[in-house]
């Protein structure tokens, strides 16, 4: 794999978090920046990484779609070895979207290092996008073995919060909502709430679950 994207904070992090990018934008989209930036004022440092059916599109490879989620939980584990050496303290994994619901997967499993203290999902797709009455993607939550944050748009197609309010979720699953947010964050023009507010609040959140773990 590439090296990571990392960014940092200017103070010693409270943790550092392993992030992956979500199906169709890579580890640098406008959305992976402004998160990180905001982790790290949040004093988060973020180590990012690109799956290889990403990171071959930087090379003139083919737009090849990405594979089956539990096909990714390998890479996400090599990323986390080599994160192992390269960063002191305690660590997160987490990611947008598919990236998020594969490090659900990797904290289910039996040999999770117990450096890894919890799971963050930005915009966790708990169904497909518009489909409600899909099978919903609860296993990666019910079966994972470190306490899971889910940051989520109250309007996200891929799981809004009336529909999420309906469900039950694990004990060791937090949901934070963000105001009027989509699958990115962003809120719809009229309303209040703001892009960069919705974001720096998704951080300030992972923050106090840092300290919480």
């Amino acid at each position: 794999m590439t090296d990571f994207l990392w960014t940092r904070p200017d103070t010693a992090p409270l943790a550092t978090l392993l992030l992956a990018h979500g199906a169709g934008a890579p580890m640098d989209s406008t959305f992976m920046e402004k998160l990180a930036g905001a982790l790290a004022e949040n004093r988060i440092a973020s180590a990012r990484f690109e799956f290889a059916y990403m990171a071959g599109r930087r090379t003139g490879g083919p737009k090849k779609p990405p594979p089956k989620a539990d096909k990714l939980i390998g890479e996400f584990q090599t990323a986390l070895q080599k994160l192992m050496s390269e960063a002191e303290g305690p660590l997160l994994v987490g990611g947008k979207s598919m990236g998020g619901r594969v490090a659900a997967m990797l904290s289910g499993g039996g040999s999770l290092p117990s450096r890894v203290k919890g799971v963050c999902c930005f915009g966790y797709p708990f169904h497909p996008t518009g489909k409600p009455d899909a099978d919903w993607r609860l296993s990666p939550l019910q079966d994972a073995k470190r306490p899971v944050l889910i940051l989520q748009g109250d309007r996200d197609p891929f799981g809004n919060q009336a529909e999420i309010d309906a469900i039950t979720l694990p004990d060791a699953v937090a949901l934070r909502y963000l105001e009027d947010g989509n699958h990115d964050f962003g809120p719809r023009g009229k309303s209040p709430a703001t892009l960069d507010g919705n974001i720096n609040a998704a951080a300030q959140a992972v923050a106090e679950f840092a300290v919480g773990l």
